[in-house]
Protein backbone atom coordinates (compact mmCIF):
# COMPACT_ATOMS: atom_id res chain seq x y z
CA UNK A 1 0.00 0.00 0.00
CA UNK A 2 1.28 3.07 -0.77
CA UNK A 3 1.81 6.37 1.34
CA UNK A 4 -0.73 8.15 -0.15
CA UNK A 5 -3.12 5.05 0.46
CA UNK A 6 -2.31 4.64 3.69
CA UNK A 7 -3.22 8.24 4.80
CA UNK A 8 -6.22 7.60 3.48
CA UNK A 9 -7.44 4.70 5.26
CA UNK A 10 -6.07 6.37 8.58
CA UNK A 11 -8.08 9.49 7.66
CA UNK A 12 -11.08 7.28 6.96
CA UNK A 13 -10.40 5.15 9.98
CA UNK A 14 -10.25 8.52 12.29
CA UNK A 15 -13.72 9.81 10.76
CA UNK A 16 -15.06 7.05 11.44
CA UNK A 17 -13.95 6.67 15.45
CA UNK A 18 -15.15 10.41 15.55
CA UNK A 19 -18.19 9.83 13.96
CA UNK A 20 -18.92 6.61 15.94
CA UNK A 21 -18.17 8.34 19.82
CA UNK A 22 -20.63 11.12 18.37
CA UNK A 23 -22.99 8.64 18.04
CA UNK A 24 -23.33 6.94 21.08
CA UNK A 25 -22.96 10.17 22.79
CA UNK A 26 -26.07 10.97 21.31
CA UNK A 27 -27.82 7.96 21.84
CA UNK A 28 -26.25 8.25 25.56
CA UNK A 29 -27.27 11.83 26.18
CA UNK A 30 -31.12 11.63 24.89
CA UNK A 31 -31.06 14.41 21.96
CA UNK A 32 -34.69 15.84 23.38
CA UNK A 33 -37.10 16.75 20.48
CA UNK A 34 -40.47 18.93 19.76
CA UNK A 35 -42.17 15.47 19.35
CA UNK A 36 -40.93 14.51 22.64
CA UNK A 37 -42.68 17.18 24.66
CA UNK A 38 -46.15 17.04 22.81
CA UNK A 39 -48.43 16.67 26.25
CA UNK A 40 -50.11 13.95 24.91
CA UNK A 41 -48.39 10.56 26.07
CA UNK A 42 -50.15 8.35 23.27
CA UNK A 43 -47.84 6.94 20.47
CA UNK A 44 -51.08 6.19 18.42
CA UNK A 45 -54.48 7.90 18.81
CA UNK A 46 -57.94 6.96 18.92
CA UNK A 47 -59.97 6.55 15.15
CA UNK A 48 -60.49 9.93 13.76
CA UNK A 49 -58.64 11.94 16.44
CA UNK A 50 -57.92 15.93 16.17
CA UNK A 51 -53.70 15.90 17.43
CA UNK A 52 -52.99 19.64 17.41
CA UNK A 53 -50.45 19.18 20.06
CA UNK A 54 -47.25 18.72 18.73
CA UNK A 55 -47.22 21.75 16.12
CA UNK A 56 -47.08 19.84 13.10
CA UNK A 57 -47.93 20.88 9.85
CA UNK A 58 -51.48 18.92 8.88
CA UNK A 59 -50.69 19.73 4.80
CA UNK A 60 -47.92 17.59 5.33
CA UNK A 61 -45.14 17.72 2.79
CA UNK A 62 -45.93 19.89 -0.48
CA UNK A 63 -47.11 17.55 -3.98
CA UNK A 64 -43.29 18.28 -5.31
CA UNK A 65 -41.79 16.85 -2.53
CA UNK A 66 -43.94 13.66 -2.24
CA UNK A 67 -42.80 12.76 -5.73
CA UNK A 68 -39.70 13.28 -4.76
CA UNK A 69 -39.51 10.74 -2.12
CA UNK A 70 -40.98 8.71 -4.29
CA UNK A 71 -38.33 8.90 -6.73
CA UNK A 72 -35.49 8.57 -5.11
CA UNK A 73 -37.00 5.52 -2.88
CA UNK A 74 -35.63 2.94 -5.06
CA UNK A 75 -31.92 4.71 -4.88
CA UNK A 76 -32.52 4.00 -0.63
CA UNK A 77 -29.49 1.18 -0.57
CA UNK A 78 -27.29 3.72 -0.99
CA UNK A 79 -26.16 6.99 0.77
CA UNK A 80 -25.78 9.11 -1.87
CA UNK A 81 -24.40 12.19 0.51
CA UNK A 82 -23.73 14.12 -3.09
CA UNK A 83 -27.26 15.05 -2.47
CA UNK A 84 -26.56 16.87 0.61
CA UNK A 85 -24.43 18.98 -0.99
CA UNK A 86 -26.99 19.95 -3.38
CA UNK A 87 -29.61 20.47 -0.79
CA UNK A 88 -26.53 22.95 1.19
CA UNK A 89 -26.26 24.73 -2.34
CA UNK A 90 -29.82 24.98 -3.25
CA UNK A 91 -30.30 26.14 0.41
CA UNK A 92 -27.18 28.35 0.40
CA UNK A 93 -27.76 30.17 -3.05
CA UNK A 94 -31.18 31.20 -2.37
CA UNK A 95 -30.42 32.93 1.18
CA UNK A 96 -26.93 34.67 -0.24
CA UNK A 97 -24.50 32.33 1.64
CA UNK A 98 -21.51 30.64 1.38
CA UNK A 99 -22.28 26.72 0.91
CA UNK A 100 -19.32 26.33 4.43
CA UNK A 101 -21.65 28.33 6.36
CA UNK A 102 -24.65 25.70 5.96
CA UNK A 103 -25.05 22.29 7.28
CA UNK A 104 -27.98 19.74 7.02
CA UNK A 105 -28.75 17.86 10.10
CA UNK A 106 -32.35 15.26 10.15
CA UNK A 107 -34.11 18.18 11.75
CA UNK A 108 -33.08 21.01 13.75
CA UNK A 109 -33.30 19.53 17.04
CA UNK A 110 -30.03 17.29 16.89
CA UNK A 111 -28.04 20.80 16.03
CA UNK A 112 -29.60 22.57 18.87
CA UNK A 113 -28.52 19.69 21.43
CA UNK A 114 -25.26 19.78 19.96
CA UNK A 115 -24.75 23.58 20.49
CA UNK A 116 -25.17 23.25 23.64
CA UNK A 117 -23.25 20.99 24.71
CA UNK A 118 -20.62 22.78 22.72
CA UNK A 119 -20.68 26.06 24.02
CA UNK A 120 -22.31 25.91 27.64
CA UNK A 121 -20.60 23.93 30.65
CA UNK A 122 -20.30 24.40 34.92
CA UNK A 123 -18.72 27.40 34.36
CA UNK A 124 -20.98 28.71 31.36
CA UNK A 125 -24.52 29.13 31.71
CA UNK A 126 -28.08 28.41 29.16
CA UNK A 127 -30.12 31.45 28.63
CA UNK A 128 -33.25 31.23 27.80
CA UNK A 129 -36.91 32.58 27.62
CA UNK A 130 -39.71 31.47 30.19
CA UNK A 131 -42.04 30.29 28.72
CA UNK A 132 -39.53 28.82 25.84
CA UNK A 133 -38.78 25.46 24.28
CA UNK A 134 -37.55 23.31 26.85
CA UNK A 135 -35.02 21.12 24.54
CA UNK A 136 -32.26 23.12 25.06
CA UNK A 137 -32.74 23.39 28.72
CA UNK A 138 -32.53 19.22 28.90
CA UNK A 139 -29.20 19.12 26.57
CA UNK A 140 -27.88 22.10 29.31
CA UNK A 141 -28.31 19.37 31.93
CA UNK A 142 -25.93 16.70 29.50
CA UNK A 143 -23.01 19.63 29.92
CA UNK A 144 -23.54 20.41 33.68
CA UNK A 145 -24.28 24.21 32.71
CA UNK A 146 -26.44 26.13 35.21
CA UNK A 147 -29.82 27.39 33.69
CA UNK A 148 -31.11 30.98 33.31
CA UNK A 149 -34.99 31.38 32.32
CA UNK A 150 -35.92 35.02 32.07
CA UNK A 151 -39.08 35.53 32.05
CA UNK A 152 -40.93 36.95 28.20
CA UNK A 153 -41.51 40.86 28.22
CA UNK A 154 -45.45 42.30 28.42
CA UNK A 155 -45.59 41.56 24.87
CA UNK A 156 -44.21 38.28 25.06
CA UNK A 157 -41.09 38.98 23.13
CA UNK A 158 -37.63 37.71 24.59
CA UNK A 159 -36.48 39.77 27.13
CA UNK A 160 -32.70 40.23 25.64
CA UNK A 161 -31.53 42.87 28.19
CA UNK A 162 -32.59 40.80 31.27
CA UNK A 163 -31.53 37.93 29.63
CA UNK A 164 -28.08 39.79 29.41
CA UNK A 165 -28.36 40.93 32.58
CA UNK A 166 -28.88 37.42 34.34
CA UNK A 167 -25.77 35.97 33.31
CA UNK A 168 -22.77 37.54 32.94
CA UNK A 169 -21.42 33.72 32.45
CA UNK A 170 -23.45 32.73 29.70
CA UNK A 171 -22.28 30.13 27.11
CA UNK A 172 -25.22 30.23 25.22
CA UNK A 173 -28.44 32.63 24.98
CA UNK A 174 -31.05 30.82 22.80
CA UNK A 175 -33.98 32.94 21.35
CA UNK A 176 -36.47 30.92 19.47
CA UNK A 177 -38.68 33.33 16.86
CA UNK A 178 -41.43 33.18 16.91
CA UNK A 179 -41.40 31.44 20.20
CA UNK A 180 -42.00 28.30 21.27
CA UNK A 181 -44.94 27.94 22.75
CA UNK A 182 -46.41 31.57 22.32
CA UNK A 183 -45.57 31.95 18.99
CA UNK A 184 -44.83 35.60 19.38
CA UNK A 185 -41.96 37.80 18.04
CA UNK A 186 -38.82 38.90 19.15
CA UNK A 187 -37.36 41.93 17.05
CA UNK A 188 -34.07 41.83 15.25
CA UNK A 189 -33.33 44.48 16.79
CA UNK A 190 -33.34 42.74 20.08
CA UNK A 191 -31.25 40.09 18.62
CA UNK A 192 -28.40 42.61 17.55
CA UNK A 193 -28.76 43.76 21.10
CA UNK A 194 -28.07 40.63 22.46
CA UNK A 195 -24.52 39.96 19.68
CA UNK A 196 -23.29 43.63 20.85
CA UNK A 197 -23.89 42.68 24.73
CA UNK A 198 -23.31 39.40 25.73
CA UNK A 199 -19.94 38.14 27.00
CA UNK A 200 -17.21 37.52 24.96
CA UNK A 201 -16.98 34.21 24.03
CA UNK A 202 -20.94 33.12 24.05
CA UNK A 203 -23.15 32.47 21.26
CA UNK A 204 -26.57 33.83 20.13
CA UNK A 205 -28.71 30.42 19.04
CA UNK A 206 -31.76 31.98 17.10
CA UNK A 207 -34.19 28.70 16.68
CA UNK A 208 -36.24 30.17 13.29
CA UNK A 209 -37.99 26.85 13.11
CA UNK A 210 -41.56 28.51 12.78
CA UNK A 211 -40.33 31.79 11.00
CA UNK A 212 -41.78 31.38 7.63
CA UNK A 213 -45.35 31.35 9.29
CA UNK A 214 -44.81 34.99 9.95
CA UNK A 215 -43.19 36.49 7.51
CA UNK A 216 -40.40 38.15 10.11
CA UNK A 217 -36.79 39.36 9.47
CA UNK A 218 -34.50 36.14 9.91
CA UNK A 219 -31.19 36.48 11.75
CA UNK A 220 -29.62 35.19 8.54
CA UNK A 221 -27.96 38.41 7.81
CA UNK A 222 -26.41 38.84 11.39
CA UNK A 223 -24.39 34.72 9.75
CA UNK A 224 -23.57 36.72 6.71
CA UNK A 225 -21.18 39.11 9.17
CA UNK A 226 -19.48 36.37 10.79
CA UNK A 227 -21.11 37.74 13.97
CA UNK A 228 -21.18 35.13 17.16
CA UNK A 229 -24.44 34.27 15.86
CA UNK A 230 -26.36 30.15 15.07
CA UNK A 231 -29.19 30.21 13.20
CA UNK A 232 -31.37 26.83 12.89
CA UNK A 233 -33.89 26.16 10.16
CA UNK A 234 -36.15 22.66 9.92
CA UNK A 235 -38.52 21.77 7.16
CA UNK A 236 -40.89 19.97 9.87
CA UNK A 237 -42.91 23.10 10.76
CA UNK A 238 -44.26 25.21 7.47
CA UNK A 239 -42.72 22.64 4.84
CA UNK A 240 -44.71 19.41 6.78
CA UNK A 241 -41.87 17.08 6.94
CA UNK A 242 -41.63 16.82 10.59
CA UNK A 243 -41.57 13.15 9.91
CA UNK A 244 -38.93 13.16 7.39
CA UNK A 245 -36.97 14.97 9.05
CA UNK A 246 -34.73 17.62 7.57
CA UNK A 247 -33.03 21.03 8.52
CA UNK A 248 -30.24 23.41 9.15
CA UNK A 249 -27.62 24.94 10.92
CA UNK A 250 -26.35 28.41 9.51
CA UNK A 251 -23.28 29.66 10.79
CA UNK A 252 -19.64 30.77 10.13
CA UNK A 253 -17.36 27.96 9.36
CA UNK A 254 -15.36 28.17 12.74
CA UNK A 255 -18.74 27.39 14.70
CA UNK A 256 -19.83 24.79 12.81
CA UNK A 257 -16.90 22.95 12.85
CA UNK A 258 -17.33 23.53 16.56
CA UNK A 259 -20.69 21.87 16.87
CA UNK A 260 -18.99 19.05 14.69
CA UNK A 261 -16.49 18.01 17.37
CA UNK A 262 -19.88 16.66 18.79
CA UNK A 263 -22.69 15.43 16.08
CA UNK A 264 -19.59 14.04 13.85
CA UNK A 265 -20.63 13.84 9.77
CA UNK A 266 -23.35 11.50 8.96
CA UNK A 267 -25.70 10.64 5.77
CA UNK A 268 -29.07 12.46 5.69
CA UNK A 269 -32.05 10.39 4.52
CA UNK A 270 -32.10 10.99 1.22
CA UNK A 271 -35.71 10.76 0.94
CA UNK A 272 -35.72 14.27 3.30
CA UNK A 273 -33.14 14.98 1.26
CA UNK A 274 -34.78 14.77 -1.91
CA UNK A 275 -37.91 16.38 -0.50
CA UNK A 276 -36.26 19.42 0.72
CA UNK A 277 -34.13 20.20 -1.93
CA UNK A 278 -37.66 20.01 -4.17
CA UNK A 279 -39.90 22.17 -1.05
CA UNK A 280 -36.65 24.82 -1.71
CA UNK A 281 -37.23 24.30 -5.88
CA UNK A 282 -41.12 25.78 -5.05
CA UNK A 283 -41.44 29.24 -5.70
CA UNK A 284 -45.48 29.34 -4.07
CA UNK A 285 -45.03 26.77 -0.75
CA UNK A 286 -44.23 29.39 1.59
CA UNK A 287 -46.27 31.92 0.85
CA UNK A 288 -49.54 29.69 0.09
CA UNK A 289 -48.92 27.59 3.39
CA UNK A 290 -47.95 31.12 5.29
CA UNK A 291 -51.45 32.33 3.76
CA UNK A 292 -53.66 29.47 4.90
CA UNK A 293 -51.84 28.93 7.92
CA UNK A 294 -52.95 32.53 8.98
CA UNK A 295 -56.58 32.20 7.71
CA UNK A 296 -57.23 29.17 10.26
CA UNK A 297 -55.09 30.78 13.21
CA UNK A 298 -57.30 34.17 12.82
CA UNK A 299 -60.58 32.52 12.11
CA UNK A 300 -59.84 30.70 15.55
CA UNK A 301 -58.86 34.05 17.16
CA UNK A 302 -61.84 35.68 16.08
CA UNK A 303 -64.17 33.05 17.72
CA UNK A 304 -62.30 33.44 20.96
CA UNK A 305 -62.54 36.43 21.19
CA UNK A 306 -66.08 36.18 20.01
CA UNK A 307 -66.84 34.24 22.70
CA UNK A 308 -64.99 35.84 25.73
CA UNK A 309 -61.85 33.66 26.09
CA UNK A 310 -58.14 34.87 26.77
CA UNK A 311 -55.23 33.58 24.27
CA UNK A 312 -51.88 34.93 23.60
CA UNK A 313 -51.93 36.52 19.89
CA UNK A 314 -49.23 34.17 18.05
CA UNK A 315 -47.70 35.47 14.72
CA UNK A 316 -46.87 31.08 14.42
CA UNK A 317 -48.42 28.05 13.45
CA UNK A 318 -49.13 27.63 17.41
CA UNK A 319 -50.79 29.69 20.21
CA UNK A 320 -51.42 29.70 24.13
CA UNK A 321 -54.46 29.28 25.81
CA UNK A 322 -56.31 30.69 28.92
CA UNK A 323 -58.07 27.53 30.34
CA UNK A 324 -58.92 29.44 33.51
CA UNK A 325 -58.39 26.08 35.52
CA UNK A 326 -55.42 23.86 36.20
CA UNK A 327 -54.41 23.09 32.39
CA UNK A 328 -53.52 19.80 32.84
CA UNK A 329 -57.11 19.02 33.12
CA UNK A 330 -58.66 20.87 30.55
CA UNK A 331 -55.88 18.53 28.46
CA UNK A 332 -57.53 15.51 29.81
CA UNK A 333 -60.94 16.79 29.09
CA UNK A 334 -60.36 17.79 25.94
CA UNK A 335 -58.56 14.09 24.68
CA UNK A 336 -61.86 12.47 26.43
CA UNK A 337 -63.31 14.44 23.47
CA UNK A 338 -60.68 12.80 20.60
CA UNK A 339 -59.29 16.41 20.71
CA UNK A 340 -55.44 16.38 22.11
CA UNK A 341 -53.95 19.63 22.21
CA UNK A 342 -50.48 20.73 23.42
CA UNK A 343 -48.36 20.82 27.27
CA UNK A 344 -48.97 23.06 29.50
CA UNK A 345 -45.51 25.56 30.98
CA UNK A 346 -44.96 25.90 34.55
CA UNK A 347 -44.73 29.28 34.15
CA UNK A 348 -48.20 29.89 33.10
CA UNK A 349 -50.03 26.69 34.72
CA UNK A 350 -53.48 27.75 33.43
CA UNK A 351 -52.39 27.84 29.79
CA UNK A 352 -52.23 25.15 27.13
CA UNK A 353 -50.80 25.37 24.13
CA UNK A 354 -52.87 24.79 20.60
CA UNK A 355 -51.28 23.76 17.50
CA UNK A 356 -53.22 25.31 14.85
CA UNK A 357 -54.66 22.61 12.14
CA UNK A 358 -57.06 22.27 9.02
CA UNK A 359 -60.04 24.67 9.13
CA UNK A 360 -62.28 21.60 10.06
CA UNK A 361 -60.23 19.97 12.88
CA UNK A 362 -60.24 23.99 14.71
CA UNK A 363 -63.86 23.63 14.38
CA UNK A 364 -63.79 20.41 16.05
CA UNK A 365 -61.48 21.82 18.65
CA UNK A 366 -64.13 24.71 19.31
CA UNK A 367 -67.00 22.92 19.94
CA UNK A 368 -64.57 20.50 22.43
CA UNK A 369 -62.99 23.64 24.13
CA UNK A 370 -66.88 25.45 24.25
CA UNK A 371 -68.28 21.26 26.18
CA UNK A 372 -65.15 21.93 28.37
CA UNK A 373 -65.20 25.61 29.77
CA UNK A 374 -68.93 24.63 30.84
CA UNK A 375 -68.11 21.39 32.33
CA UNK A 376 -66.42 20.26 35.64
CA UNK A 377 -62.69 20.46 36.11
CA UNK A 378 -61.19 16.69 35.77
CA UNK A 379 -59.34 16.26 38.87
CA UNK A 380 -56.63 14.23 36.91
CA UNK A 381 -54.68 14.55 33.81
CA UNK A 382 -55.55 11.57 31.42
CA UNK A 383 -53.07 8.95 31.24
CA UNK A 384 -52.26 7.50 27.09
CA UNK A 385 -48.96 5.87 28.37
CA UNK A 386 -47.54 2.77 27.43
CA UNK A 387 -45.40 0.97 30.61
CA UNK A 388 -42.00 1.60 29.17
CA UNK A 389 -42.54 4.44 27.55
CA UNK A 390 -44.30 8.15 27.13
CA UNK A 391 -44.30 9.97 24.20
CA UNK A 392 -44.12 13.42 24.15
CA UNK A 393 -43.70 15.60 20.40
CA UNK A 394 -42.11 13.50 18.39
CA UNK A 395 -39.68 11.30 20.69
CA UNK A 396 -40.11 8.47 23.41
CA UNK A 397 -38.86 8.74 26.54
CA UNK A 398 -38.45 6.23 29.41
CA UNK A 399 -41.35 6.90 32.03
CA UNK A 400 -38.61 7.40 34.61
CA UNK A 401 -36.98 9.84 32.59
Amino acid sequence: MSSAEQASCSSRRSFLQLSALAATAAVGLRIVTEPMLAAAEAHTFPKDAVVINANENPLGPCEAARAAVSGIAAQGGRYSMWLTEELVKTFASAEGLKPEYVRAFPGSSDPLHFSVLTFTSPAKSYVTADPGYEAGMMAAKHSGARVVKVPLTASYAHDVKAMIVAAPDAGLFYICNPNNPSGTLTSHADVEFALANKPKDAVVLVDEAYIHFSGAASAIDLVKGDKDVIVLRTFSKLYGMAGLRCGFAIARPELLAKIGSYSGWGAMPITAVAAATASLQDPRIIAERRSINTAVREETFAWLDKNGYSYIRSESNCFLLDTKRPAKSFIASMAAQNVFIGRAWPVLPTYARITVGTRAEMEQFQSAFERTMKSPVVAAAQSFSTAERRYIDGLALPISG
